[in-house]
């Protein structure tokens, strides 16, 4: 259990750095979900729709309209037409967010990234999939798969 009750403490630490950056840069905690969701995407080389986006975060959309409108008047986000599909709009991260984040942001993940050198590839892939399965389960509303139930 110390582990576990470690790894809520570490939520807690990095929800509170989040709220930090949130207050001091005049964001919702939402805001600050929702650059996280699109960087992501950006990332894997995903267009991140407003539906997309809401569904992630967990709005409906007139919050997500919401949401994306006061991004975007704060100069976080840009809404981009698909090159393609005319019809079909795409929310975009500005790099001046990229950079405002990394200046918060940026000396968490390097020191992380330091910590990490410190293990070799085996105690890596350990907490790697430590990771993965806590993030798994809290995605899953840490319902337990039970036995004896269909399906």
């Amino acid at each position: 259990m110390e582990l576990v009750h470690l790894l809520r403490a570490v939520a807690v630490e990095l929800g509170a750095h989040s709220a930090r950056f949130a207050q001091r840069n005049g964001m919702h905690p939402t805001d600050v979900r929702a650059l996280i969701a699109l960087m992501d995407a950006a990332r894997a080389g995903e267009a991140m729709t407003a539906g997309r986006l809401g569904g992630a975060l967990g709005l409906n959309s007139a919050g997500t309209t919401a949401l994306v409108d006061r991004l975007e008047r704060a100069g976080h986000v840009r809404r981009v037409r698909d090159g393609r599909d005319r019809r079909r709009v795409t929310v975009e991260v500005d790099e001046r967010a990229v950079a405002l984040g990394w200046s918060h942001f940026g000396p968490l993940i390097g020191r992380a990234v330091e910590l990490l050198r410190g293990y070799d590839e085996r105690e890596r892939a350990a907490i790697r999939g430590f990771l993965t399965g806590v993030r798994e389960a809290a995605a899953d509303d840490g319902r337990e798969p039970h036995h004896n139930e269909p399906g």
